[in-house]
């Protein structure tokens, strides 16, 4: 376990500690090493982090010094709370960036609350987060700072990660002219979700689609593509249209390197009951036909399935109530640490929650899910 604690210390050891001289009973590295071991086995709270810790004390003394042995719950509660986030999640990408490798495909990036994260009438952190569909890896994430929103959030999001040659997917609310030339500076490539938030742009875009559809494509030039899923009764048709004839797109001039526009529509039936859902995007990539453009309008979704959806499950994160200082966010950054540390082993061919209770039984296996924490 040596190496194993080495090079953890390479990754979050460096992390500057907040606590002042008379404070420091517990090393830093120590308190965060038991927090990210105990949240891969199981434990969801500063008191279970705790009794994870004392209950494989001795085998936490193979890799850490422990010189007054394990942190109480109230040590691990003060130190999350005063710990600087902003180091924390730059220790985080700087990891994962070892991890990964050579980051390609679709990037998702969106937003989650976290609902118990308030304190008394205040509101739940709400954190942006990265997510890579073809490593399935959550590759950084930046807090929605108070009395602003997603908007500020991602362009830092964006510039703190490699992102050359990927395809970007946003959600409406992240439809800027900012965001998508943040984008295009990062060396990747946009795809936008269109709504009312961007009114002039979006009457635009479904003006000129509708106008197409009226006579078949006719006077259209585009590509088409059409898939279609059925599952426990449901059967859900989506037809993608994309377009580079965009010269009689009035806003087209004020997109930074807009190039196609991008309509999906959705028919859905469930119970002998049908829906059609018609949606709408911008992108600026010029090299991807519209069967790919239509896999990552799917693949967004892949964040709130295999990210937000996996927290609240198998991390109980909507549940839990801690809040005090940084501690809410800094606890996200563990959650994430465990979840990616999880998610890509293949050891166990189980669930998340089921491979989490694997970890807290057998040493062997915790072992080898820390040795994908680190390279």
């Amino acid at each position: 376990m040596s190496e194993t604690g080495s090079i953890f210390l390479k990754h979050f050891g460096s992390i500057e500690d907040p606590r002042m001289d008379r404070q420091k009973r517990h090393k830093l590295v120590d308190i965060m090493a038991i927090a990210v071991c105990a949240a891969i086995a199981g434990a969801d709270n500063w008191t279970e982090i705790a009794g994870f810790g004392r209950a494989k004390e001795q085998w936490f003394r193979g890799f850490l010094e422990l010189p007054n042995g394990i942190p109480s719950h109230d040590t691990f509660g003060r130190v999350f709370s005063l710990l600087n986030p902003a180091h924390f999640e730059e220790a985080f990408r700087e990891w994962v960036k070892a991890v990964q490798g050579q980051l390609e495909g679709v990037v998702a990036v969106d937003g989650k609350t976290a609902r118990r994260s308030h304190g008394k009438g205040g509101k739940g952190i709400h954190v942006v987060s990265a997510w890579s569909r073809e490593n399935g890896l959550t590759l950084g994430q930046v807090a929605v700072e108070e009395k602003s929103n997603e908007i500020t959030a991602i362009p830092k999001l964006l510039r703190a990660l490699d992102l050359k040659g990927c395809l970007i997917t946003v959600d409406a609310m992240g439809c800027q002219k900012d965001i998508a030339q943040c984008v295009l500076d990062q060396g990747a490539d946009y795809l936008l979700a269109v709504k009312g938030n961007q009114e002039r742009l979006a009457e635009d875009v479904e003006t000129e689609f509708k106008h197409a559809m009226a006579d078949g494509f006719a006077h259209m030039e585009h590509e088409y593509h059409e898939t279609l899923e059925k599952d426990h009764g449901r059967i859900e048709k989506r037809q993608y249209w994309l377009t580079r004839d965009i010269g009689g797109l009035g806003t087209v001039e004020k997109w930074p390197g807009l190039s196609a526009m991008v309509m999906c529509r959705a028919t859905r039936t469930v119970d002998g009951k049908t829906s059609v859902e018609d949606r709408y995007y911008i992108t600026s990539a010029e090299g991807r036909g519209v069967a790919e453009i239509a896999a990552a309008v799917r693949a967004h979704w892949g964040i709130e399935n295999s990210l937000h959806w996996v927290l609240d499950v198998a991390f109980n994160e909507d549940q839990s109530r801690i809040r005090t200082g940084h501690a809410a966010q800094n606890m996200n950054i563990v959650r994430k640490v465990a979840l990616n540390a999880v998610r890509n082993n293949k050891t166990y061919k189980v669930g998340i929650k089921a491979k989490r209770k694997c970890a807290g039984w057998d040493h062997t296996y915790l072992e080898e899910l820390l040795s994908q924490v680190v390279v």
